[in-house]
């Protein structure tokens, strides 16, 4: 049998859950991801075991925490294939990208500057950047689309220049699941020495992510995103970056020496990480790297390309339904919509709470992107979206609701 054909599923509490009076089909991996049983172990035996607070005391429990702590460091920059000194423990993406546009928006970028972005982009990767614009006067840009949805190199290329200061763009779409050319955007900005940073959220979780062949500047993702705990995310930077750019807060921890008339600040990657850490966070997260490690990232890879692939397939065939960017290369995301026999749209959310009435959970909306929502020209989509556990059973399931939910909002 399969490795991924259900045999997981019993790794996941959750999923043995009922939701009214059905087996729960989850499928909104790409908002959050449920954790195995080692993820949740980890959590316990954290605060039972040897719960204090890191890098400050000489006692047993503190020791205990902060080794926890920093071979958790070692394992997401082994990982990534990143220096240990190099990976910052952050809250989450968002928090990532707020901290990288105010530590490099302060020493980077002046009036007239200009920063790039994509159409596809979550909020989390467009808002932080407009607070930057706003503070230092600088000018947003924004890579259009081509037709069929993806991101148009061309154009691109066209757009940078002298002012360019900054290229921040998703590797895949969290709604559409496209995976976008981030090596060919990373090789025309490297050319003009301008720096790029890449939002993994959508990606590590799906793809094997090294940053020394990507040769990307900096990286974020979120570790609830991959089978770990909620409120810890990575920052992964170059060190000849990092040691260049301020620190985005100050506290404790981030700190060599504090004087009234001058504050030092510590070596990487502390000099980042201002307060108490979310150290049993990054210990759950070591446990849910090591089981995706056991399994193998690029079987995994595999594992949901089959199963977007099974969604489109399946999908294509009802009547009135659309697949956004349907027939590209994806990871993890497929969205859609349905429409009625007049072709009128029928509401995403309505749609998709008929599926949860049967049981199956798809995320409904605008997917924190607007402004790509609004190039689709619809008030948001359905989007079904994989994980390891999941099957093509879970598949046909959703299918089977979707006829049913077709069939009664006509």
């Amino acid at each position: 049998m399969d490795k991924f054909d259900g045999m997981r599923k019993e790794d996941f509490p959750i999923l043995s859950e009922s939701v009214h009076g059905r087996k729960l089909v989850y499928l909104d991996n790409a908002a959050t991801t449920q954790k195995p049983q080692v993820v949740l172990d980890a959590i316990v035996e954290g605060y039972s075991k040897w719960n204090a607070n890191v890098h400050r005391g000489v006692h047993h429990l503190s020791q205990v925490a902060t080794e926890k702590h920093e071979q958790a460091r070692k394992k997401v920059a082994e990982w990534l294939n990143a220096a240990a000194e190099e990976v910052i423990f952050t809250k989450g993406t968002t928090d990532s990208i707020n901290m990288l546009a105010r530590s490099f928006g302060d020493a980077m970028v002046n009036e007239g500057d200009e920063i790039i972005v994509s159409q596809l982009e979550h909020h989390s990767n467009i808002v932080p950047w407009q607070m930057l614009c706003e503070r230092k006067k600088a000018i947003l840009k924004v890579i259009p689309l081509r037709e069929d949805l993806s991101i148009d190199i061309e154009a691109f290329k066209e757009m940078l220049n002298e002012r360019t200061r900054l290229v921040s763009v998703a590797q895949v779409s969290n709604v559409l699941g496209i995976v976008n050319p981030v090596e060919e955007i990373i090789h025309y900005a490297h050319a003009k020495h301008i720096p790029v940073c890449v939002d993994g959220a959508q990606s590590v979780p799906h793809l094997a992510v090294d940053v020394k062949k990507l040769d990307c500047d900096f990286l974020v993702f979120s570790a609830h995103k991959m089978y770990g705990p909620t409120g810890l995310g990575v920052l992964y930077g170059k060190k000849e970056w990092l040691d260049k750019l301020p620190p985005a807060e100050g506290g404790g921890e981030m700190i060599e020496h504090v004087r009234w008339d001058k504050t030092t600040y510590n070596v990487l990657p502390y000099k980042f990480e201002a307060g108490t850490p979310n150290y049993i966070g990054s210990y759950a997260f070591s446990k849910a790297i090591e089981y995706v490690q056991e399994l193998g990232i690029e079987d995994i890879a595999k594992h949901e390309e089959e199963l977007v692939e099974y969604i489109e397939e399946r999908v294509s065939r009802l009547e009135r339904v659309k697949i956004y960017a349907a027939g590209q290369k994806k990871a993890g995301a497929v969205s859609f919509n349905v429409y009625r026999a007049d072709g009128g749209l029928i509401h995403p959310f309505d749609v998709g709470v008929l599926l949860d009435r049967q049981g199956v959970a798809v995320r409904t909306g605008h997917h924190c992107a607007e402004p790509l929502i609004e190039h689709l020209g619809v008030p948001g989509t359905l989007r079904a979206s994989v994980g390891l556990y999941n099957t093509k059973e879970d598949i046909d399931k959703l299918v089977a609701a979707l006829e049913r939910a077709i069939m009664m909002l006509e």
